[in-house]
């Protein structure tokens, strides 16, 4: 009989490439293919110290090949077979570290500039990276609707973001109801024009991998419809929380506004802060595809090509529909925070009120 073997798969440890041979591997231009054989020798976890040999198969994807040389740092993949490192793959140049500090510099300098605002924020910020890598991101593989399931999923964070910045009051109220209806109408639009542009979801980069890999009953249209409003969920957030809280500090100055004239101050302020917030989209959106568009220049396409082209469509939808939400949110939140605060706000101790004039 054949001993027994006690194995433990898909251990992780920081690994230090000691030597390197590239003799198989191919270069043709700045493409580089066939194995890399590594020699790697952990210098983390349990198992620090031991030698293993890795292939590093490399396809000629500058976008995810990694080529290494003798003294990188790599993120090591392995099994452990009767308690010798085997089987190992290289998962990249080891950054976890960097990416920690990069993590807390920013939760240290938003706490230290927002104060208790700041670190609530920075629990939002976690709650949501949370939300969508440990619910929804599975939720969809498990064949969950991507639209309903969005919506839901937007509606909670929505609701614990704007509560706990905002506050359990009208402030809060007017900033969770003006965002959903701003994603609602986002989402509307969105189902609408990805009809009308005959757009399917397998523009998204990664989305025919998906298929490739056995997942054959995602609906990557409803996906990407679903990513246009969840993208544009921070933002339209983001403002929905300015315009009701100019109009909470509106209410508490000048008690005496009517609900008419408390919605024309609310909208002043919202035509503000529109104009930045819609080029905030424009440029957070176009300049993750610089790369695309200099191709496309560089090849002379003109311009009706380069607009009419499948993943182009996509991404003007995916600007000008998040636009939109984001656009009548404004109104949407004056509106609800107008009628929420029409009773009188009570009157803060120790400021004078100022005259309905001075708000001109």
């Amino acid at each position: 009989m054949r001993p027994e073997t006690s194995t433990a798969r898909g251990l992780h440890a920081r690994g230090l490439v000691t030597a390197v041979d590239n003799t198989r591997v191919r270069t043709n231009l700045i493409i580089k293919t066939e194995p890399q054989v590594l020699s790697v020798q952990l210098i983390g976890g349990p198992h620090a110290g031991r030698s293993l040999s890795i292939t590093n198969m490399l396809t000629g994807k500058l976008e995810l090949d990694e080529y290494y040389a003798a003294g990188a740092v790599v993120l090591v993949e392995y099994d452990l077979v009767d308690e010798q490192p085997a089987n190992g793959v290289a998962r990249g140049h080891y950054r976890l570290h960097w990416q920690f500090l990069l993590i807390g510099v920013f939760a240290a300098l938003l706490v230290g500039v927002a104060g208790v605002t700041g670190l609530k924020a920075a629990l939002s910020f976690v709650f949501a990276a949370l939300l969508l890598w440990k619910l929804y991101f599975p939720l969809l593989l498990l064949g969950f609707p991507p639209i309903s399931t969005g919506l839901i999923l937007v509606a909670i964070l929505t609701a614990v973001i704007t509560l706990s910045v905002g506050g359990l009051n009208r402030r809060g109220a007017a900033t969770f109801t003006g965002s959903m209806l701003g994603v609602l109408l986002t989402c509307g639009l969105a189902v609408w024009f990805a009809d009308a542009f005959k757009l399917h979801g397998a523009v998204r980069p990664f989305a025919e991998s998906l298929l490739y890999a056995g997942h054959y009953d995602l609906k990557l249209t409803e996906i990407f419809i679903a990513s246009v409003f969840i993208a544009s969920s921070g933002a339209v957030m983001d403002l929905a929380m300015d315009i009701a809280a100019s109009m909470d500090e509106i209410k508490q100055n000048s008690p005496e506004l009517g609900v008419a004239q408390h919605i024309a101050a609310g909208l002043r302020v919202g035509r503000a802060v529109i104009g930045t917030m819609t080029t905030t989209l424009l440029l957070a959106y176009s300049s993750t595809h610089i790369a695309m568009f200099l191709l496309f220049l560089s090849k002379g396409l003109p311009a009706q090509n380069i607009l009419n082209a499948p993943f182009v469509s996509a991404e003007i939808l995916n600007i000008l529909v998040g636009s939109f939400g984001l656009i009548t949110v404004a109104p949407f939140t004056a509106l609800v925070a107008g009628l929420l605060y029409r009773n009188p706000a009570p009157q803060r101790q120790g400021r004078p009120l100022p005259q309905q004039g001075d708000l001109a």
